[in-house]
């Protein structure tokens, strides 16, 4: 069994001003890593173009049709403070919304070990009708949504280890008990949600929080013994990793001090509870990281580890 790696270059062509950390480059330098040979037997597949339909599993038809209808002909649109539209941006969130469903088919189908999707932009800041924090649409939502609606995974767990607060994730599946959100993040920071007092309707969400400065032994612990037990014993079908590697101590954005090294243990982790309880089934899709160094190798040492299943 192998480890898929989904990418578009679709995902270049959503533009953002000059000076914004979310760009086109994360994207080329996970390219350029994954060309390495310690990654030739991943298999590689185009992101298939969903249906703008795809993106209701998460979303009401009309915030979808909005965003759709935001996209402009030429230059840049801002659809909040930090997040814009160009001409590209609407294909290359179709794209990544196709990267997660043809992601969770190939896992849920047994045709693949696990799966990784490297497309943007990235999308768990997306609540049900508010597109915010770079995204658009909440593209593992959606995961996690068709999961459940087409291959009759009674429960999806999602878990979240960008540094900042899947508020999006969290909003969509706050009173949803077939899905539990688990998330690990730096608070005080953006967007300021996410504290251990936010539980959802079912006791289902699971926040814990991490302080500016705390380094790879705090986050382990917090993971440890703040994500793993619950997500074990939620017992999902499938696990969706959010996957945003802006937690590492390089990132211009929080001030964690996480190395790859941790992110390889995270996902070990979460694999070995896929592992015990649903058939090893991981959907990791990308979600920040904004220093290129540090993302690249983040990315490399996490897609190591899915292959090393």
């Amino acid at each position: 069994m192998t480890t898929l790696y989904l990418c578009h270059p679709a995902s270049l062509d959503h533009a953002t001003p000059p000076g914004h950390p979310e760009r086109a480059d994360r994207i080329r330098v996970i390219e350029r890593v994954l060309e390495d040979e310690r990654f030739a037997a991943l298999v590689r597949e185009q992101a298939p173009l969903a249906d703008l339909t795809v993106a209701g599993l998460a979303h009401p038809e009309n915030y979808v049709a909005a965003i759709a209808g935001a996209a402009p002909d030429e230059g840049l649109v801002g659809i909040d403070s930090d997040t814009v539209m160009s001409p590209g941006s609407l294909e290359a969130a179709r794209r990544a919304l196709g990267a997660a469903v043809r992601a969770v088919d190939e896992v849920m189908g047994g045709r693949v070990a696990n799966a990784f999707a490297a497309m943007r932009p990235p999308g768990h800041h997306a609540e049900r009708e508010r597109a915010m924090g770079f995204c658009l649409f909440n593209t593992a939502a959606v995961a996690a949504r068709h999961a459940r609606k087409h291959h009759g995974a009674a429960r999806v767990a999602l878990v979240d280890w960008d540094v900042h607060h899947g508020n999006g994730s969290q909003d969509i599946f706050w009173d949803d008990a077939s899905v539990m959100y688990a998330s690990t993040h730096q608070m005080p920071l953006f967007p300021g949600t996410g504290a251990a007092s936010e539980r959802g309707e079912h006791d289902t969400v699971v926040n814990v929080p991490l302080h500016a400065g705390d380094d790879g032994d705090t986050f382990r612990e917090a993971f440890a013994h703040g994500v793993l037990p619950r997500l074990d014993a939620f017992r999902p079908d499938l696990i969706v990793i959010s996957a945003g590697f802006d937690a590492h101590w390089r990132d211009p954005l929080a001030n964690l001090k996480l190395t790859e090294a941790d992110f390889a243990w995270a996902t070990r982790e979460v694999m070995g509870i896929a592992d015990r309880r649903c058939g090893g089934r991981v959907v990791s899709l990308l979600e920040g990281g904004y220093d290129l160094i540090g993302l690249s190798k983040s990315v490399a040492a996490h897609v190591e580890t899915l292959m090393g299943h």
